[in-house]
């Protein structure tokens, strides 16, 4: 949205239903969710509204207090109030944000602006969705958890101020789509095509014994169904390790495309501003609009 003058205006709506258990997590990991599609197009949030979904016969409004103080707390962290929203009766209890963030047109990032030769930077590692579908049947430990947890709550803003100071043209959140979805919506945008190296792509260590062991969520297999008309993957690349490159991410970090100049710079501010993972997992060619070749297998 572009007023007459100043800053532009990006507005975004996202809510999730609940993937762990504690209320406050929930909350924090719904807004991280939500705020993270501001910092995608390379703008700050600055006020939310927030939208739940509430089965009043099966949850307490304590645990309903406990959820908004979650994400209450979390965008906070990000500059950003939570001025209002909207509760309705629902059987199936959902929380989320929809925000209004400002973005500096000279600074913008968008999925339209990826140029051959870009490398592509993912800022967190895979495995959210499959992690989730753990938790549901019990199968992650406390320690996993813990990691997950954390990794779902923690903002994406580093990541933008990374990429703006490196100059990044475009980019995408990696949420419910999956890497490979996204990177498939990002290319689109652009007109362009992209090689994924595998090897390179960050993973939490104790997905891929998940995935062999079948604890997929059914996005994920609909996620690999979309995408694989326009992915080409490497012959000996299993079943689990695609899955895993399709996982449906909840709060997943960004995915920037730099240009190739700029790689070294990006990758500094990266570690400088604590991202999870700064990792160069693939670049951008010249081809059809949307395809994606996967080189390699998976790292350990």
């Amino acid at each position: 949205m572009r007023p007459e003058s100043g800053p532009l205006l990006a507005l975004t709506v996202d809510f999730i239903t609940p993937i762990v258990d504690q209320p406050e997590a929930f909350g924090a990991v719904a807004a991280a969710n939500a705020l993270s599609d501001i910092y995608a197009m390379g703008g700050d949030p600055q006020v939310a509204l927030a939208v739940c979904g509430f089965p009043e016969d099966r949850i307490s409004t304590e645990i309903l207090e406990r959820i908004f103080r979650g994400g209450r707390d979390k965008a906070a962290e990000a500059g950003c109030a939570i001025v209002g929203g909207h509760t309705v009766l629902d059987p199936e209890l959902k929380y989320g944000l929809c925000v209004v963030g400002r973005v500096d047109p000279r600074g913008a990032l968008s999925q339209t602006r990826a140029r051959a030769g870009d490398r592509l930077v993912l800022t967190k590692p895979l495995g959210f969705g499959i992690a989730a579908q753990a938790i549901k049947s019990q199968r992650l430990g406390p320690a996993d958890l813990e990691r997950v947890v954390a990794a779902m709550t923690a903002l994406n803003r580093g990541a933008k101020d990374a990429a703006l100071t490196a100059g990044a043209r475009a980019a995408t959140d990696v949420t419910g789509f999956g890497l490979l979805g996204h990177l498939h919506h990002l290319l689109l945008g652009s007109k362009r095509s992209a090689r994924l190296f595998a090897a390179s792509v960050p993973v939490f260590d104790f997905i891929r014994p998940l995935a062999e062991a079948d604890q997929i969520p059914a996005g994920s297999r609909k996620n690999l169904a979309y995408v694989e008309p326009h992915t080409h993957f490497e012959p000996d690349l299993s079943p689990a390790e695609r899955l895993i490159l399709a996982d449906a991410q909840t709060s997943g970090g960004l995915l920037i495309a730099v240009p190739p100049e700029s790689e070294a710079t990006l990758l500094k501010e990266l570690k400088h501003h604590g991202a999870l993972a700064h990792a160069v997992v693939g670049e951008v060619v010249d081809g059809p609009a949307g395809e994606i070749e996967v080189l390699g297998r998976l790292g350990p």
